[in-house]
């Protein structure tokens, strides 16, 4: 029987968050052998996966074209045309949306929770899906809104629920449901990303909390499924242009010194969502909080309209060196604290693409004063400290270098600086015993 991260041993894993990463939730032989009708629900959890996150993406798209006419294109494009004044009413009127939309859906469906990362470790993989769909619809609707949150948590959400609800309708055991589970979360990321590969290693090393070929095939299934259900409306081109970026020894140095760096900033972050977390609103609060804060990023956005939406036009910007370093610097500071403000306030919503432009900001904002010593390409220092907080933020070091990988559509040149800041952001993280954004967001126990 194996071991977790934090010295679990395998049938004892369930719901211990730890102090480091994540709870070690399932070790290949916990799981009992894999029968046809498991396969069978794989493959029906990657099509539902994959239909249910396009059909979110076009919800999303709806969203933000009733709010700013969007089309096409960048939505920080259709943001700037809209107008300052456009921007703080949308804002406000997003988060009237979300705390009218969530007090109504607890009245409706009554207690319970609809968090993927509670529903693996602490209910067995078990998710109301009526309370997991309303949550799934509201989030993408805000973030298409402009609200500063990631819009994967959605579909993770979504495809979990799915599967949840398969596993009820086919009485699979607990070890089954909660792999199955974590199989629909990642093939949900999966799908709106196109990132299969880095779908099924999340769901590995995030969600499951370990590396393992018997595990892996079935995450595997389910996010190629999804994938490919999905590009029949969801576009199949890379999530960032990167322009080519040769190897550069001035690139795997600034790694090397970055990746502390980048641990310290994820250490930062995943303080700052846990306090956010702890204090989110409950009863009559829910209904204004939304409504004070996301007004206050509407606020903020009239200067800088990069805080509007998950953060990816802003990933985009660092990758073209289009952003001055007193921006970078602005940006670094307003970005995560309009993503926690708002997940404090109550909202629903993901927090991937705000630490992917989290660690760009910062990687960018390095490279910028590096280039003044050894000149390199600025799209790979955003690129690097991109990976290297999301790898310390997430605690899923190679899930973090292989999503990078798939967002840009690159692997040569950058593939030894990404493994060489990841380690060291990871080893920082390690060191000050920092759990990952999935876990800090567990309810007390």
């Amino acid at each position: 029987m194996g071991y977790g991260r934090n010295g679990d041993r395998g049938g004892d894993r369930a719901g211990k968050a730890g102090t480091v990463g994540q709870p070690n939730l399932l070790a290949p032989a916990d799981v009992p052998a894999l029968s046809v009708r498991f396969w069978l629900l794989a493959v029906a959890t990657g099509v539902l996966a994959g239909l249910a996150g396009a059909a979110l993406m076009v919800l999303l798209h709806a969203a933000a074209h009733l709010t700013y006419s969007y089309r096409s294109g960048d939505l920080l494009t259709a943001v700037e045309q809209a107008g300052a004044a456009r921007r703080v009413v949308a804002l406000a009127a997003a988060g009237a949306v979300a705390g009218t939309g969530w007090w109504l859906l607890r009245w409706w469906t009554g207690p319970g929770g609809s968090e993927v990362s509670t529903a693996l470790w602490r209910d067995e993989g078990r998710l109301p899906l009526r309370r997991s769909l309303g949550t799934a619809v509201l989030s993408v609707v805000i973030v298409g809104m402009g609200a500063s949150l990631g819009r994967e948590a959605a579909p993770r959400l979504t495809g979990a629920a799915l599967a949840s609800r398969l596993s009820d309708w086919a009485h699979i055991g607990t070890a089954h449901r909660r792999l199955l589970a974590a199989c629909g979360a990642g093939a949900g990321m999966a799908c709106v990303y196109n990132v299969p590969l880095g779908g099924a290693l999340l769901t590995l090393e995030a969600m499951l909390g370990v590396l393992s070929l018997r595990l892996a095939l079935p995450a595997l299934v389910t996010s190629c499924i999804a994938t490919a259900v999905s590009w029949t409306v969801l576009p199949t081109g890379p999530t960032y242009r990167l322009p080519n970026v040769g190897v550069s020894a001035s690139l795997t140095v600034f790694a090397v010194l970055i990746g502390p760096v980048a641990g310290l900033a994820a250490v930062g972050w995943v303080r700052m969502i846990r306090t956010a977390h702890r204090h989110r609103p409950t009863g009559w609060r829910l209904l204004v909080m939304p409504l004070l804060v996301f007004t206050v990023v509407g606020v903020l956005a009239v200067p800088y309209p990069q805080l509007l939406g998950n953060g990816k036009d802003i990933v985009q910007l660092t990758l073209g060196a289009q952003l001055a370093a007193p921006a970078l610097v602005v940006l670094l500071f307003l970005k995560p604290l309009a993503t926690a403000g708002s997940l404090g306030s109550g909202a629903s919503g993901g927090l991937f693409t705000p630490t992917v432009a989290t660690g760009a900001l910062l990687g960018s904002l390095a490279g910028q004063g590096w280039t003044h010593a050894w000149p390199g390409p600025a799209a790979g220092f955003a690129v690097i400290g991109a990976a290297a907080v999301l790898a310390a933020a997430m605690q899923a070091p190679v899930a973090a270098v292989v999503l990078m990988l798939e967002l840009t559509r690159t692997i040569d040149a950058l593939m030894v600086p990404l493994l060489f800041a990841v380690c060291g952001a990871m080893l920082v993280s390690r060191r000050l015993d920092t759990p990952s954004i999935y876990s800090v967001r567990l309810p007390a126990q």
